[in-house]
């Protein structure tokens, strides 16, 4: 049996598109291997969003091709964000790659596999983006207690410094009954919590409806027996209504939790950004989400050293993080990508001045989080176990409703017995180590 291995890069939007690609290896009857060094195909799902993303990329394969001189591998196919926009380049610089599919061509998969075997190479890159959505089966393999849904692909914002609509093609959403019965099969699989990704999931809907139907498809969502929590990522604020705020309340399944994406807090740099919102708006939903949702734990991201950020720009940025106080923080520096319209912009900002005000940014929001997370402690939280420390197995890492995995901090808990990912535990947050809580468990909950 022919055996593959697979790497996937990036966002949990390229990690959905990894699992379908396994569905189809699987119900190929190849076999999936973790170990590189034994697999005769291996599959890199690239990331081309910004500059360190590319570089990981570029790293990950050149690491893979080495495979092909101390291991098993005989075939490389890379696919992707990176191959959709670089393809070209990529055939040139690295003559490893056996075969290339853009990010509208994961269903062939398979038949790339066996026409490299058959000697062929492979390039399958549509540049004319299509309309429709792909439905295609999935293979979780990542964790069998959380899993990652999409409800739509593409991307119609088109903000000036991002080349995602022109890797993912236009915003199309999946039609809700087929993203309600791929959660009630993963539940039926043993999934405890699904995380709702999108390029922008609060305009769910409007491509085929006419209307935002993200308020329906959690109603919907929350219908499902033994399914424990509904989490949103990628929430543009532009969109967020009444309606979606009552139901986040009302709903005990739904996560009390809300990924805004807001990317700066001075307007010049929003319009420049292209944003079509300004920060007084933003706050005013921050507010109002605060004010209606109870504890309600808000995450977002910003980007420093955007063209023509001036000092005082980027000082009202600080002072909006001041006030809003933000439960969790991510931050990166603006990366200059070809054909944006940001990418063509004068008054490029130095790398130098972009890192130092980067982290200046985290600093703030390091004292931030640590005097959010002080007001935790002696409180009592209902959490999931995720799995054990790989150096300690009776450290449990643990999250509340009020973390997402990979990206936010986590709830460490010691406990000799044996535990399993999915597990619900009521814990004591007893003190802190660095940006994580740490509890002790008061009794497992069922």
């Amino acid at each position: 049996m022919r055996s593959v291995a697979l790497i996937s890069l990036g966002c949990p939007k390229n990690l959905v598109d990894s699992e379908n690609m396994l569905a189809l290896i699987k119900d190929a009857h190849l076999e999936i291997t973790d170990k590189f060094s034994e697999a005769e195909i291996i599959i890199v799902n690239t990331c081309g969003f910004i500059n360190s993303a590319k570089e990981e990329s570029i790293n990950t394969i050149l690491e893979m091709a080495e495979y092909k001189k101390i291991g098993n591998c005989k075939v490389l196919i890379v696919v992707g964000c990176l191959v959709q926009k670089y393809q070209e380049e990529l055939m040139v610089e690295i003559p490893e790659i056996d075969a290339f599919l853009g990010t509208h061509n994961y269903q062939d998969i398979v038949e790339t596999i066996y026409r490299v075997l058959n000697n062929e190479k492979v390039v399958q890159v549509n540049k004319e983006h299509t309309n429709k959505y792909f439905e295609l089966p999935r293979y979780v393999y990542t964790s069998k207690h959380y899993a990652y849904v999409r409800i739509a692909e593409g991307c119609n914002n088109c903000c000036t410094y991002c080349a995602i609509p022109q890797i993912r093609g236009p915003f199309r959403s999946r039609p809700q009954e087929n993203i309600v019965d791929e959660v009630k099969n993963l539940v039926a699989n043993g999934v405890k919590e699904v995380i709702l990704v999108a390029q922008d999931t609060t305009q769910y809907g409007i491509d085929i409806y006419g209307k935002f139907k993200l308020v329906s498809l959690l109603e919907e969502l929350s219908k499902i027996a033994h399914l424990r929590w509904i989490r949103l990522l990628y929430c543009y604020p532009n969109y967020f209504s009444d309606e979606l705020i009552q139901v986040i309340r009302d709903e005990p399944k739904i996560c009390k939790y809300i990924d805004l994406p807001i990317q700066h807090a001075d307007n010049t740099i929003l319009k420049k950004m292209g944003r079509r919102i300004t920060w007084q708006e933003i706050k005013s939903l921050i507010m109002k989400l605060r004010n209606n949702i109870p504890n309600i734990i808000i995450r977002s991201t910003f980007i420093v050293g955007f063209p023509g950020e001036s000092r005082e720009h980027y000082n009202n940025l600080l002072k909006f993080l001041k006030d809003t106080k933000l439960d969790r923080v991510g931050a990166f520096t603006y990366s200059r990508e070809e054909d944006t319209p940001a990418g063509k912009m004068l008054n490029q900002v130095s790398e130098n001045i972009k890192n130092k005000r980067l982290e200046k940014l985290m600093e703030l929001q390091y004292k931030i989080i640590l005097e959010k997370h002080e007001q935790y402690i002696g409180q009592e939280l209902i959490v999931q176990v995720d799995g054990s420390s790989t150096d300690n197995e009776n450290l449990w890492i643990c999250r509340s409703q009020g973390e997402a995995p990979e990206i936010d901090p986590v709830i460490l808990v010691y406990y000799p017995k044996p535990l399993k990912p999915g597990d619900l535990l009521l814990v004591k947050i007893t003190h802190l180590h660095d940006y994580d809580l740490i509890g002790e468990i008061n009794r497992e909950l069922t």
